[in-house]
């Protein structure tokens, strides 16, 4: 985005591309979908808003779809096996080339370092993704109150860990439209700034506790989610097809989605 829109077709400056990014890290939902949309609203006002924003998301999406439904139907066969064996190794390099990149902008001092390497360790232990979360973001604004030196009260800490405790443990469901769309959007609540995040959670969800998908098929929608046009997300949507067809495809893609809309406003 910042190659075409502010080096190639010069329509925003370098500041206004950067604010626009952060803007878009500081509120839930996807990060990159936000930001189109952000652009498109610059442009053109609502038109572009709404045309930035469909654009974007729908032509991946429908991509997805179709090869999901090509996945669901050959995916067992050695051609298409030995392509998806070709992509993983790629995607998991693209990853870790993205998250290095993360890694260098967003490690700015020792204390998120630190922080950073324990994320690591909880995650490496089977924390929930959310109590990872809450126990960093609870660390860093307690170093930034003891700095400042300012009364900010903490009570609101028990609350969160225990929520983060009670998503955790969420009993495993059959498959329902309505615990799909929810599933997702959930996801899409507490996934800030990169999509990249978006893998752990759909782990946790779908694999470990719903037990919709197996760990080949939530790699195998990883790879499709990479190797497509737009928005990392639409991971969701071959996740969503695997489970319900058609409309579980399109429910997917609403809820994880959903998160990102209040951009628009």
């Amino acid at each position: 985005m910042e190659n075409e829109f502010v080096r190639k077709r010069h329509w925003i400056t370098e500041a206004e591309f950067l604010d626009r990014l952060a803007a878009a890290s500081l509120i839930p939902g996807p990060g990159s979908t936000e930001v189109a949309i952000f652009i498109g609203q610059a442009k053109r006002g609502w038109a572009g808003l709404v045309i930035g924003g469909c654009c974007f998301i729908i032509p991946a999406a429908l991509l997805v779809t179709f090869i999901a439904a090509v996945y669901e139907r050959f995916g067992s066969l050695p051609q298409v096996a030995g392509i998806l064996y070709g992509i993983k190794p790629a995607v998991i390099a693209i990853i870790l080339q993205a998250l290095w990149s993360l890694a260098r902008t967003a490690i700015k001092s020792k204390l998120l370092a630190v922080l950073g390497v324990l994320a690591v360790f909880l995650s490496g232990f089977g924390v929930a993704p959310l109590v990872v979360l809450g126990i960093a973001g609870i660390a860093s604004g307690g170093a930034e109150w003891f700095k400042r030196r300012a009364d900010v009260s903490l009570t609101a800490i028990p609350v969160f860990g225990r929520f983060g405790v009670l998503l955790g443990t969420a009993a495993a469901v059959p498959v329902s439209m309505i615990r799909l769309f929810l599933s997702f959007l959930k996801i899409g609540a507490v996934v800030f700034g990169s999509g990249y995040l978006l893998l752990v959670f759909l782990r946790t969800e779908f694999v470990d506790r719903l037990h919709w998908l197996t760990e080949k098929q939530l790699i195998d929608a990883v790879a499709v989610g990479q190797f497509t046009p737009g928005p990392v997300f639409t991971t969701a949507t071959f996740i969503g097809y695997l489970v319900a067809g058609i409309p579980g495809a399109l429910i997917a893609t609403l809820g994880i989605s959903c998160r990102g809309l209040h951009s628009w406003l």
